[in-house]
């Protein structure tokens, strides 16, 4: 089966065809770094990094481009109120971002770029527009003219009146046209750059038209980010390349990521219900977060809960557990798990390469001969990997510090995770003593004992014991 991606401008799906055969151009739309990642900022970078394991692990050359947006008014309102240099301020935040996603197991993109480190590029492009009169200068700052291009709108399909309101445009008298954008402003007292039209600061738009063309070149493959970005940024993206590259098209797929919402509610602070990715990480293994993430199709809406969380974590026990059961023999890394690969190529459909897995370690569970292990061990190993799940070892997930309660649990450990092992160990071979004699008031008094300290011991059809932590 080939790959089938669904693209916002058409509203349909369509068969992936690389500009380049072998090779893949894919932009997404990073964060401003002012403060924490909130985890509505991790979904698009979740799941565009399954779609960079899938290209990576079919081979392709990949060029994925996620960009650090370090100038703009939150972060110099922050910086302002800090006292903290803006520079300072904001690489501590893209450091902080950098380490948190990859505790959710992302992959570093192929290029990071700084909008601070492209601002040449950006006048240049902006130059170009003025150029051809699909730009104006007005009161010292340059804006682009929505009504020099025709499809403006292409990817929202909203109507004209519809584009303002969602726009919430700035009323001002300088402006041609109330939907018309910045494309640069005055920089004033704060942070600015010389340019052709006095000292000033991008817009936010035109900073990912100059970074794609810079990396990817006029057109390419895959714009990707969540689907607040489609009206204004990324239509706005659209009118400012497409404009100053005499018409052509930006990407050929745009695919944009659903909302997420804490306990069917908007995120807000003022609701009280806004959670960063750093606090959730302080309570829960990224791979659990990570899980949670793809569990839902990544165009619906996802709906954040400890409930979900918790049934992640169970989930991903299972299939630990199955990959513990296989411990002793080697994968036969010929075997590829194709139904996890042909439900990722159905439009990344992560909850069925998930279903996917989850009988792959049904069947590991009852395999018989060791060639049958090895080759579920394979396909079980290759197919977390494609999902960016199984990153630890068996053991280490089931038994150690990898494998943390939540905070919100209100059960306490009451063993320390390392040192106690040994110990854990001791009362489920004196379990086992007990079992083989008989005794299974013992055993079962031993059982207990552990699960008071949660412990859960399992015993398997072929007389092995193992544990590991609730």
């Amino acid at each position: 089966m080939a790959l089938v991606l669904y693209d916002t401008a058409s509203r349909e799906k369509h068969p992936f065809t690389p500009i380049t055969p072998g090779a893949v151009g894919m932009y997404v739309c990073g964060p401003t770094v002012w403060d924490y990642a909130h985890i509505g900022n991790a979904r698009p970078v979740v799941v565009f990094d399954v779609l960079y394991r899938y290209f990576r692990e079919q081979d392709y050359t990949v060029t994925y481009v996620r960009n650090i947006t370090d100038v703009d008014d939150k972060i110099i309102a922050a910086h302002e109120k800090a006292g903290e240099p803006m520079a300072d301020l904001t690489e501590r935040f893209a450091r902080i971002y950098a380490e948190d996603m990859a505790a959710l197991g992302a992959l570093d993109p192929t290029v990071t770029p700084k909008a601070t480190e492209h601002i040449p590029q950006m006048i240049a492009m902006i130059e170009k527009l003025v150029a051809s009169g699909h730009a104006y200068v007005a009161d010292g700052h340059v804006l682009f003219d929505v009504t020099s291009m025709p499809n403006y709108g292409q990817l929202s399909h909203r109507n004209r009146d519809d584009m303002i309101a969602g726009a919430r445009v700035e009323v001002a008298p300088y402006k041609k046209d109330p939907a018309d954008f910045v494309l640069w402003k005055p920089a004033g007292d704060h942070a600015g750059w010389n340019s052709p039209w006095g000292k000033g600061r991008p817009g936010w738009h035109i900073e990912c038209s100059a970074m794609s063309e810079t990396y990817l070149g006029e057109t390419f493959d895959i714009h990707g980010g969540g689907l607040d970005l489609v009206f204004p940024h990324h239509e706005n993206e659209i009118a400012q390349s497409s404009c100053a590259h005499h018409g052509k098209v930006l990407a050929n797929y745009w695919m944009h990521n659903g909302f997420l919402t804490i306990n069917r509610e908007k995120m807000s602070k003022s609701l009280g219900n806004y959670t960063t990715v750093h606090e959730v990480l302080k309570h829960w293994p990224g791979e659990v977060v990570r899980y949670f993430m793809l569990s839902t199709h990544y165009r619906a809406p996802l709906n954040w809960t400890e409930e979900g969380l918790e049934q992640a974590k169970r989930s991903l026990d299972r299939l630990y557990l199955a990959l513990q059961k296989l411990a002793d023999v080697e994968a036969d890394e010929a075997y590829e798990p194709e139904t996890v690969i042909a439900a990722l190529e159905d439009d990344l459909n992560t909850p069925e390469a998930f279903a996917a897995l989850h009988e792959l370690a049904r069947q590991a569970n009852k395999a018989e001969t060791d060639d049958e292990k090895s080759i579920l061990k394979a396909k079980l190993l290759t197919g977390g990997s494609l999902l960016g799940i199984l990153q630890s070892s068996p053991e280490g997930w089931l038994k150690r510090e990898t494998n943390k309660v939540p905070v919100s649990s209100k059960i306490e450990l009451q063993w320390d995770i390392e040192s106690d092992e040994a110990e854990i160990d001791r009362l489920v071979a004196k379990r086992d003593a007990a079992r083989k004699r008989r005794d299974f008031a013992e055993a079962d008094n031993i059982r207990r004992q552990l699960a008071s300290k949660n412990i859960i011991v399992e015993d398997w059809s072929d007389g092995t014991t193992t544990w590991r932590r609730t």
